[in-house]
């Protein structure tokens, strides 16, 4: 992240976005065809051995080179499926202007295997005077009855590395030269991570 300064002088803070070669439109669903209206997005030009050859098929029967990730956006108006072609390439700048609200979705940081004060914020016991329970999670269920542990319970276990979405995210500045947008706020996971970007979803708006 960084401090982006607006032309007012305001300090926010913000997350630079870098866009690398891709964003072609590989594959473009239609209610005729496929029962709803949708556009296939290819991100990331990669060599051809790096890629499946059934997938390497698709995009060459696409006039794609090949890409290492494919992602689909489903369309709520059907009106605007006329304006994506298969072999089309995303221009960054003509879809998204400053001031504009995105949902950016991704990967969030893996923490590995965790405990439960670290995991969902519980509270440990003493560490003096004699405890023996220190961080542990304490009771897992009553004994008896029912006699065994219900689903659901809150344990140690695998943190991080779950896909989640920052919604209404506004659009600070888009450098096409550059190839990279700036957002305010931050996004899912950490430098390198693949996002998707879409417009934000608002409620009487587009949804």
């Amino acid at each position: 992240m960084m401090t982006y300064f607006t032309e007012q002088g305001t300090a926010v803070p913000a997350t630079v976005i870098a866009l690398e070669e891709g964003n072609y439109v590989t594959m473009v669903k239609t209610t005729a065809t496929d029962g709803y209206d949708a556009v296939q997005v290819g991100y990331k030009v990669v060599a051809e051995r790096k890629v499946r050859k059934p997938e390497l098929g698709h995009l060459k029967k696409s006039n794609c080179p090949p890409m290492k990730h494919l992602r689909e956006f489903k369309l709520v108006d059907s009106s605007k499926v006329s304006e994506y072609q298969a072999g089309q390439q995303l221009d960054i700048s003509s879809i998204l202007k400053e001031g504009d609200k995105i949902d950016i979705a991704g990967t969030t940081v893996g923490k590995g295997f965790q405990g439960t004060i670290k995991r969902y914020g519980m509270k440990r016991g003493a560490m003096t005077h004699g405890s023996k329970s220190h961080r542990e999670h304490g009771s897992t269920g009553p004994g008896t009855t029912p006699g065994r542990t219900f689903p659901g319970l809150k344990m140690a276990g695998h943190m991080g590395a779950q896909r989640r979405k920052c919604r209404s995210l506004q659009v600070l500045k888009v450098d096409a030269e550059r190839g990279a947008i700036v957002v305010k706020g931050s996004v899912p996971g950490k430098a390198g991570n693949i996002l998707e970007i879409a417009p934000a979803k608002i409620v009487g708006v587009n949804c």
